[in-house]
């Protein structure tokens, strides 16, 4: 027979794991119907990259995320295919830069290294199907793109060492290498161009901006492997309100010794930028890293009181407190993203999702209606 404090204690140890099945095991409440179920894709199927990125939007964590984002360029696209109605026809609108030609205008936002790397291709292939109506970009995202058409950039290797590379005249970026040659034969081209927009300043009083300056240049460089030639071509804005940020800046830096006089109006920019938001009838963001590209489009689209639909995809985290890794909400709260919207944040290095991304979307709706742009006539 146990005695009273046996049994007392017996009883104690009982509770232990009653306590821990309680917190362990605690009761669902049911989830709404309809909620979608995590699957990944079966390769008994065989080999199917079109059925794999299909489902990625019920696999979770970044896979879904991309799903998502998807789905809203996929919006963006079907409200932009919505012929504009006679009352938002932009017939009295003088700069074609800025003029209302779609139902949903999209603005697509790059930083230099996705020029840099092989992501140039997958831009230059939307802006030469005028798929995209503004651009934003860094001066690094201009230069690069026009010296790619005078010397090519290699692959290198992230752990290259600097100081021998810098004794070779080789410039990294990440595990890309451009040797310096490039930019001198950059300077080569360039500097007589920047001779002729001085001239032309003086003798016809041209006001230049950094988007007529791209715009020249992009003519000049008369190359089908360009962004800038084919924004140029198609009357597609490049707005880089830092375009003395990089080599360019350089070189207008040494011209600005050799021959000086040229001056760049970066308000008249700012005016074009706001006010294609403004006239939009509905607003489409796509934005690949962050700093200046990110804040520029977002903050045209405050002046309309926010977009319509929005993808961001870059790295950054929003617990330092930058505009880079800002989720959409944050926009949000600023009125850069509408209310009601369904902003998708890609957290993703874009070298690996951007091309996937545009083959779900962009060039899916391009190969398929089989619509094609003037360049292929």
């Amino acid at each position: 027979m146990s005695s009273p404090t046996h049994a007392k204690t017996e009883s104690k140890e009982q509770e232990v794991p009653e306590k821990a099945k309680a917190a362990v095991l605690v009761e669902s409440v049911p989830l709404p119907a309809g909620t979608p179920i995590v699957k990944g894709y079966d390769w008994n199927k065989g080999v199917s990259y079109k059925a794999l990125l299909e489902t990625y939007r019920f696999c979770g964590f970044q896979a879904t995320n991309f799903g998502l984002a998807v789905e809203e360029i996929n919006k963006m696209l079907s409200c932009r295919a919505i012929p504009l109605s006679e009352d938002l026809e932009d017939v009295l609108e003088e700069d074609e830069f800025i003029r209302r030609n779609s139902n949903c205008t999209i603005f697509l936002g790059f930083t230099s290294n996705m020029v840099s790397a092989g992501i140039r291709d997958t831009i230059c292939f939307l802006v030469q199907h005028h798929m995209v109506d503004c651009i934003v970009t860094t001066a690094g995202g201009v230069e690069e793109d026009l010296i790619k058409c005078l010397a090519p950039t290699y692959i290198g290797d992230f752990h290259l060492e600097g100081r021998k590379l810098r004794e070779k005249g080789i410039n990294r970026i990440g595990n890309l290498l451009v040797p310096n040659e490039n930019y001198c034969l950059f300077e080569d081209w360039v500097m007589p161009r920047l001779d002729a927009m001085l001239e032309e300043q003086k003798e016809k009083g041209t006001l230049w901006t950094p988007s007529k300056v791209i715009a020249k240049l992009g003519e000049e460089i008369g190359d089908p492997s360009s962004i800038c030639y084919w924004a140029a071509k198609n009357k597609i804005p490049v707005f880089s309100p830092a375009l003395t940020d990089g080599s360019l800046g350089d070189m207008m830096y040494f011209h600005s010794y050799r021959n000086p006089g040229l001056v760049l109006d970066i308000i008249q920019d700012l005016r074009r930028l706001n006010t294609m938001a403004v006239k939009a009838a509905n607003t489409g963001m796509v934005i690949i890293g962050g700093g200046v590209i990110k804040h520029h489009i977002c903050n045209a689209n405050l002046m309309r009181n926010g977009a319509d639909y929005a993808v961001f995809i870059n790295t950054a985290s929003e617990f330092d407190g930058s505009d880079s890794g800002a989720r959409p909400d944050e926009a949000i709260s600023w009125g850069k993203i509408k209310k009601d919207a369904s902003p998708v944040k890609v957290y993703s290095e874009a070298s690996l999702v951007f091309p996937l991304l545009v083959g779900e979307t962009f060039a899916k709706r391009y190969h398929a209606t089989k619509i094609k742009a003037e360049s292929d006539v």
